[in-house]
């Protein structure tokens, strides 16, 4: 290799990508915007969404399940949303989706109508009905000129232009196991609820009951003579699959058989807990226990008997006697 052509080589390598132009902003914007799109994550509603740079989305894990319980989800994996506006910031470029965070007035909606009468009629709160999240797209300095491919190339984490079904854009963001279950419309110990209806479908018959203090939810599938299985959910987790088969067989499964890494079921508390609320001052101490008087309750103040023209005797309090005449 000639020093001229290593040179020019090393000077590629080096010199940093242009600016995005004019021009691929407006292709990107006229491509993108409107698009149709698989989710691959789960999007929270508010004004947080979500943060992809390098390949990695954030927030995630317990984080972003706390914003999913906070707000409410926007979007699940496996479904399909709109991308309804593109925006190119300096660093960054966000894409919104199914409306945004914000719900956008029309101009008409921002006209205020006073009536003959002095009655104002003015449009609603423009965020009220707001349902959508977006995620921010971030580069290292700027945003450098792009094609349309290498772009969806890096939203891939997170949109999916390619699948045909939402069935087939779900599938691409399970494990392994559960794809292959999925595809055999087989349930495991361990799978949500979306999994188990991308696997049976919707169930027919649901059927709600309490055992040993907690709260579990069945779904029940198929009718004699066929298969039936009984899929018992605590949380959004699957803790047992009872399959009675035809011949009178019943097979019972509730060893967890695939881990997704979120703790889901929920667990009775036993005991007072340690920080439970208390009426004593700081530094009181704690009063003797007695009948009527539990440990760690102040005692009552003595009720005065009820006063007033519609006050009746009661049982725990004496009327006193009358004078003498």
């Amino acid at each position: 290799m000639s020093s001229l052509l290593f040179s020019l080589l090393t000077f590629a390598e080096n010199t940093p990508p242009a600016r995005i132009s004019r021009q691929t902003r407006e292709e990107i914007i006229h491509a993108f915007n409107e698009e149709l799109v698989y989710l691959r994550v789960s999007f929270p509603m508010g004004q947080t969404g979500l943060r992809l740079k390098k390949g990695t989305v954030t927030p995630s894990g317990p984080e972003l399940q706390h914003l999913m319980a906070l707000w409410g989800p926007a979007a699940k994996p496996g479904d399909l949303a709109r991308i309804s506006d593109v925006a190119i910031k300096e660093d960054h470029i966000r894409f919104e989706i199914n409306g945004g965070p914000i719900k956008k007035q029309k101009w008409y909606q921002r006209i205020t109508v006073v009536g003959a009468q002095g009655e104002t009629v003015s449009p609603s709160d423009s965020s009220a009905n707001a349902r959508g999240s977006f995620v921010d797209l971030y580069f290292d300095k700027y945003v450098p000129e792009i094609t349309g491919p290498e772009l969806k190339e890096l939203l891939r984490p997170v949109f999916d232009f390619d699948s045909k079904s939402a069935r087939d854009a779900y599938l691409e963001t399970v494990p392994p196991q559960v794809k292959e279950a999925i595809k055999n419309h087989h349930v495991l110990v361990g799978m949500n609820h979306d999994m188990v209806i991308y696997a049976k479908g919707r169930p027919p018959r649901k059927v709600r009951e309490h055992a040993n203090e907690v709260e579990y939810e069945e779904w029940i599938y198929g009718t004699p003579p066929q298969d039936v299985d009984f899929v018992r959910f605590v949380g959004d987790e699957v803790v047992r699959v009872e399959t009675m088969k035809v011949d009178g067989q019943k097979i019972v499964r509730v060893e967890k058989e695939v881990d997704l890494g979120t703790p889901t079921v929920a667990k009775k508390q036993e005991g007072r807990p340690a920080n439970a609320p208390t009426l004593r001052r700081p530094g009181e101490e704690m009063p003797e226990s007695s009948p009527g008087n539990p440990a760690g309750t102040p005692p009552m103040a003595p009720v005065p008997p009820p006063s007033g023209p519609d006050s009746a005797p009661g049982p725990n309090w004496s009327v006193p006697p009358a004078p003498a005449a």
